[in-house]
């Protein structure tokens, strides 16, 4: 009878363990440039306990740079990154299932001296303009395509351009070694904070292109068929990270709880990078976006001779999840 009470009682601990496997929610293995500004959310939902919830487990990975995260969605080291829908659809041209859900619509700026002569994009003719992000950054792609619709392309080619990392160029342009600086939002709201004049943003120059909608610059990418297979899990993740950024933008408490995240040099900067963060939250994002994505699509595709996109003629279906 003891034996028999023996198998009983193993056969419910085995269920019991079985059981509670079942019940462990998925895991996601996020990767992130460790000093992006995902990282406030993350933080934020650190802080409100909402890393681990019943539908989902995040496992934060900390990434040195943009192609570093690439590389381990790549070798499967991660499942998520944060990541611009371009390569998306470039990647899927080669035949990765990868797929973008947006998360930013903000986008960089073009930033001169408070008492610079530059008034214009045409001003910067023969000026030394930095360009982080490289020859292929995408704010420089719609700059040159603004002067090419203006009948003045070679404009472009006759400014001096220099590239390199955002804070170094942020330097130069402060001890006035460059006479202008396209560079990524955060460092501009930075330098705006610290008397530096916003003379345009990536958002403009899509409006002198005749673009309206306003069209996400960064999003979380995922393989497709990986996040069908998670669905819920994926979408409370995503709901979880909107609903903590409109906390931070909304509540006093929850953006003063990640101040030291930001580590912003005055109450003006902090300030700033709220204002610009909170105006890059997602409000629509439907047909007419994704359509307005395919006409920016074509603007990168043809500018840079089709080294961003690939050889697509349009975004690869399936780019927008």
């Amino acid at each position: 009878m003891n034996f028999y009470k023996k198998i009983i009682l193993i056969g419910l601990l085995c269920c019991s363990h079985l059981s509670y496997a079942e019940k462990s929610p998925p895991l996601i293995r996020l990767g992130v440039l460790a000093f992006g500004t995902v990282n406030w959310e993350l933080e934020a939902m650190k802080q409100a306990g909402l890393i681990t919830t019943a539908d989902y487990r995040v496992q934060i990975t900390k990434m040195a740079n943009p192609q570093a995260g690439k590389i381990a969605l790549q070798s499967g080291s991660v499942d998520m990154i944060v990541a611009d829908w371009v390569w998306v659809s470039y990647q899927r041209s080669l035949g990765r299932d990868y797929s973008f859900y947006p998360y930013s619509n903000t986008t960089g700026a073009l930033v001169v001296n408070k008492k610079s002569a530059i008034q214009t994009w045409r001003d910067l003719k023969g000026k030394k303009l930095a360009i982080a992000g490289g020859e292929l950054d995408k704010n420089s792609l719609l700059l040159q395509a603004v002067m090419l619709q203006a009948n003045e392309p070679h404009l472009f080619t006759e400014i001096n351009k220099v590239y390199g990392a955002p804070p170094l160029l942020s330097h130069q342009l402060k001890v006035q070694r460059v006479d202008g600086l396209l560079t990524y939002w955060h460092y501009a709201a930075k330098l705006e904070a610290e008397g530096f004049k916003v003379l345009m943003r990536g958002a403009d120059l899509l409006q002198q292109l005749g673009i309206k909608q306003q069209v996400p610059s960064i999003g979380y990418v995922f393989n497709r068929e990986w996040a069908n297979q998670h669905k819920t899990a994926i979408q409370a993740f995503l709901a979880t990270t909107k609903q903590t950024k409109n906390n931070l933008c909304e509540q006093d408490n929850r953006w003063q709880g990640i101040e030291t995240l930001i580590r912003a040099a005055s109450a003006k900067s902090n300030q700033l990078l709220r204002e610009k963060y909170c105006a890059g939250r997602i409000v629509n994002w439907g047909e007419a976006e994704q359509h307005a994505a395919d006409d920016i699509y074509q603007i990168f595709k043809r500018l840079s001779n089709k080294r961003l996109t690939g050889n697509s003629e349009h975004l690869e279906q399936g780019t927008f999840w």
